[in-house]
């Protein structure tokens, strides 16, 4: 368990992933249950009884991946991704990361709102959670600084090149709530780790 992350808990700039009221509009967060016994544990990730991430006909499953990523790593430092076709919904397996998420959808009631939700084993049994992330959202995750992290997506569609969109953060202009642009370093402050400057980051 990484303690950084874990005390990082009460830092105002993470959004409470049980606040629907501080969610980007269309985000959905489901609360994941660990069963845990002697032997380890057993987690379920997406379910077609689960309406609020899954749609058999708006929000079908199409495949799934992972990713394993090394501490204080930016997927990516300083480009959002975003799709116009496809929706993610992410879990993390193991390790810690922040996710970070913008919304530049100007019929949206949440437009220029930033979530950022922690993810990971550092927030015990009852902390987990899998996000949908819709279309036009602008993504990106920051891996914790103490461990890698993997990282697992049970997107809409089958990978396709081009609706891999990445959008530089400077073009953006994305602001947090208290005024200062979004960098992934200023995550990294909240969570006590070096910032990309200090090559810290691979």
């Amino acid at each position: 368990m990484s303690g950084r992350f874990e005390a990082a808990a009460m830092t105002e700039i993470f959004t409470d992933p049980l606040d629907k009221t501080l969610h980007i509009y269309e985000v959905g967060v489901r609360r994941l249950t660990v069963n845990r016994d002697p032997r380890g544990i057993l987690v379920e990730t997406l379910r077609t009884d689960w309406s609020d991430i899954f749609h058999s006909d708006e929000r079908p499953f199409a495949q799934t991946y992972y990713s394993i990523t090394e501490p204080n790593v930016a997927r990516d430092e300083n480009d959002w991704h975003v799709h116009e076709r496809q929706e993610d919904r992410f879990a993390v397996l193991s390790g810690d990361m922040v996710l970070g998420l913008h919304d530049p959808r100007p019929d949206s009631p949440t437009n220029g709102w930033i979530n950022l939700f922690r993810m990971g084993e550092s927030l015990g049994d009852d902390g987990q959670i899998a996000v949908l992330i819709p279309k036009l959202v602008h993504h990106g995750f920051l891996v914790g600084p103490d461990h890698p992290a993997v990282l697992t997506n049970f997107p809409t569609r089958i990978y396709d090149p081009g609706d891999e969109g990445r959008v530089p953060f400077d073009q953006v202009g994305a602001r947090m709530r208290d005024g200062p642009a979004f960098s992934w370093d200023l995550v990294r402050k909240s969570l006590g780790g070096q910032t990309a400057k200090s090559g810290s980051q691979a």
